[in-house]
């Protein structure tokens, strides 16, 4: 009797597996446009700031709307829970590292305040940005309608995981298609990773999907709990979800990859893999005005009973601006987000996102060491 498995499994790949194959033809980088949409808002490039407090305030989310992106703010973070959030701030990022965990599950035990919501809402459409928001699924009914009352333009509903058919005991839980039409503004849901959750959830009329669970340099999920699926494979997943329900109903969900991305190669490569826009965190929270000040920590740090992130020294690595556009003199792709994506569509001749979505892409574990023995020996 031959060997048998219990069960038989997949291989997955992440950004250091796979290589982008240039195209037949090529164009000019300054011909390409990056231009995104989340349901009838249109933004100049395809790449958002993660709800994360040390990343995203008010202010950064304004920052990112002058850059041509999306900041979005965490509505249950200690903008939400504090008169004076920066004070909290300050203490969060001067604690020791051995004590730090305990401060986060302290400081985030403070009740959330839906009149902050509102005011940090205000704040930013002072600025005359677009205004994104982020809230967990259980508080999501409760606490959205407010935010959009005071002028929120997204509302972001996002967990560790998400699915269309959550059980619990509650007596009714959270119904996406109730909650679209109740809001009348864009709603983009996460975080998914297989196709048959994404197509369920874009069923119910969700204008945005995040893909990833754990990927994130500031998440320990994955190190936890052991869930995850790596990026590139997460992203072809759910883009094929996404061309399916675009396919059969003639409507079209942004796939929105959220998480592991170091370099301006990841984003090209999550671009090729299917994604429409990229959210990063601590790539922005390494930004001189970020409100973390070279820290960044995870929303899923100060859980209670069994924290999935931790604090991690970033380090100030630039401006924003140099961060999105340059100039540089960093040869590591860390910075000029949106220079090496235009230059990356350029030879591959792709003219937009959706063009670039045909590019080919080939399994290539080698592709970051090969020929590199000069530049890995320093």
């Amino acid at each position: 009797m031959g060997r048998r498995l219990f069960k038989e499994l997949e291989r997955s790949y992440g950004f250091d597996e796979v290589a982008i194959v240039p195209g037949q033809v090529t164009i000019n980088p300054e011909l390409t446009s990056t231009k995104m949409t989340i349901g009838d808002l249109e933004f100049e490039i395809p790449i958002m700031a993660s709800a994360m407090d040390g990343a995203v305030s008010p202010g950064f989310a304004s920052y990112m709307h002058e850059m041509g992106g999306l900041g979005v703010l965490n509505a249950e973070g200690l903008y939400s829970r504090y008169d004076d959030p920066y004070s909290v701030l300050e203490e969060i990022i001067s604690c020791p590292q051995e004590s730090v965990t305990e401060l986060l599950q302290k400081v985030y035990s403070e009740p959330i305040r839906e009149e902050l919501i509102s005011q940090r809402v205000r704040e930013i459409k002072n600025t005359g940005a677009t205004c994104a928001i982020s809230f967990t699924p259980q508080n999501t009914k409760r606490m959205s309608p407010a935010a959009v009352e005071a002028g929120a333009d997204i509302i972001v509903v996002q967990s560790t995981v998400t699915t269309a058919r959550h059980m619990s005991n509650s007596y009714r839980g959270l119904v996406f298609s109730e909650l679209i039409d109740a809001l009348k503004v864009p709603v983009i849901v996460g975080n998914c990773v297989t196709y048959e959750v994404a197509l369920e959830l874009m069923e119910t009329g969700i204008d945005g999907l995040l893909v990833g669970v754990g990927p994130g340099a500031a998440c320990t999920t994955r190190e936890v709990v052991g869930v995850g699926v790596p990026q590139v494979t997460a992203t072809l997943q759910c883009a094929a979800a996404r061309e399916d329900y675009f396919r059969r109903t003639g409507r079209y969900v942004s796939v929105i990859t959220d998480g592991g991305f170091r370099t301006g190669g990841d984003i090209c490569k999550a671009m090729v893999s299917g994604a429409d826009a990229v959210m990063l965190g601590t790539p922005f929270a390494q930004a001189e005005e970020a409100p973390g000040r070279g820290f960044n920590w995870g929303m899923a740090n100060p859980h209670p009973e069994l924290p999935r992130g931790t604090r991690i020294s970033v380090g100030i690595k630039g401006s924003l601006k140099e961060i999105l556009y340059g100039p540089t003199s960093k040869t590591d792709g860390t910075q000029n987000f949106v220079g090496a994506l235009k230059v990356a569509m350029g030879m591959c001749g792709a003219y937009t996102i959706r063009d670039l979505h045909k590019a080919e892409m080939v399994i290539a574990p080698s592709i970051k060491t090969e020929g590199k023995y000069f530049q890995m020996s320093r």
